[in-house]
This record gives structure tokens, sequence and C-alpha cells, in this order.
């Protein structure tokens, strides 16, 4: 009987992770994003030449996953839920696609010498990524996204000197405000 009991623990279990939501996003990770993509903005709008202009944001990226991905980690641990638990791998399903196409299109339209499409681009296939992953996160994730993709559309239509200043704002200023958004209604 005991062990009847306990697989039928087992499936309810197992069930319910497949059922749930990823909610290990980190607002204190993502308000820390907010503050390396600022700083970014700064730091490529002083570059003159695109080939430095694109480098600051590349290290920036790099920096900003491994921020985010120690960020996730520690939320997710203090939750005492695995990371790549059923929802875990959901959300990076969901979040993976449009950033390798945005990695893809990067390269090509560097190579083409279309650079000044870069910055909607990012912001629209970051947005996505973000509502597609965060689709069954914390309500305030896929709503973040949608903002990115807004402006992603904005880069697209504003003028070439406003680009920077676009990353600036989605990649710095909203991943500061959703992160603290975050990190007060969903514990850090």
């Amino acid at each position: 009987m005991h062990a009847h009991a306990m697989d039928h623990i087992a499936f309810i279990r197992q069930t319910m992770e497949r059922a749930g939501a990823f909610t290990a996003v980190s607002g204190k990770g993502q308000s820390a994003v907010g503050l390396i993509g600022a700083v970014a903005a700064v730091l490529a709008g002083r570059q003159a030449d695109p080939g430095a202009w694109l480098a600051v944001w590349l290290v920036a990226a790099v920096l900003a996953v491994v921020v985010a991905s120690l960020g996730i980690r520690m939320k997710a641990k203090a939750m005492g839920m695995p990371v790549l638990s059923a929802p875990g791998r959901r959300f990076a399903l969901g979040f993976a696609p449009p950033l390798v196409a945005g990695a893809v299109l990067t390269a090509a339209l560097y190579a083409g010498g279309a650079s000044a499409m870069l910055p909607g681009v990012w912001l629209l296939l970051y947005g996505a990524a973000v509502v597609a992953g965060g689709a069954l996160s914390v309500p305030p994730v896929p709503v973040m996204g949608g903002c990115f993709m807004a402006l992603g559309a904005v880069a697209f239509m504003a003028p070439v000197a406003w680009g920077t200043w676009l990353l600036g704002l989605g990649f710095g200023l909203l991943h500061i405000v959703f992160g603290i958004l975050i990190a007060v209604k969903y514990g850090g």
C-alpha cells in the first residue's frame, strides 16, 4: 500500500511540475542586467566606428547573460526549485530561438553594412524571446517582452541616431523597472 501511495504522490508531483510556472526569474538579476544595458548605451554612444559600437553591445550581452543566469540560479535555489525543471526547460525553449535568430541576423546585417538596423532587430527579437519564454512565468515578464517589441518597432521608424538610446531605454531602463517590480511583487 505504501509503495502504491508513493507512486501516486510521484505522479502528482510530476504533473504539477509540468503544469507549473517558471517563477525563478530574478528581479534583482533583471535590474543588474538593466544597469549593464545603461552603461553599454553610454559607452556605445561614444563609439564612432560601427565595429567598436557592436563590440560594446556584444560584451554587454555576454555579461548580461552571465548576470541573469546567476540571478535565476540564486532565486531557484532559494525557492528550492531546480533551474532545469519542466517549467525552466519550457522557458528556455521559448526564449532561445528568437535569440539565435537575432545572432544570425546580427552577423548578416553587420556583414552587409546594415548596422543601423540592429537596434530594431535586437529589441524586437529580444522582446519576442521574453514574451515566448515568459508566457509561463510571472505576469510582468511577458509584459516586459511586449514593451521591448514596441521599442523595436519604434527603432525601425525612428531616426538612425536614436538607435543606441532606444537600446539603452530597453536593455537599461525596462530591465531596471521590471526587475524592481518582479523583485518587490514576486520575491527577489
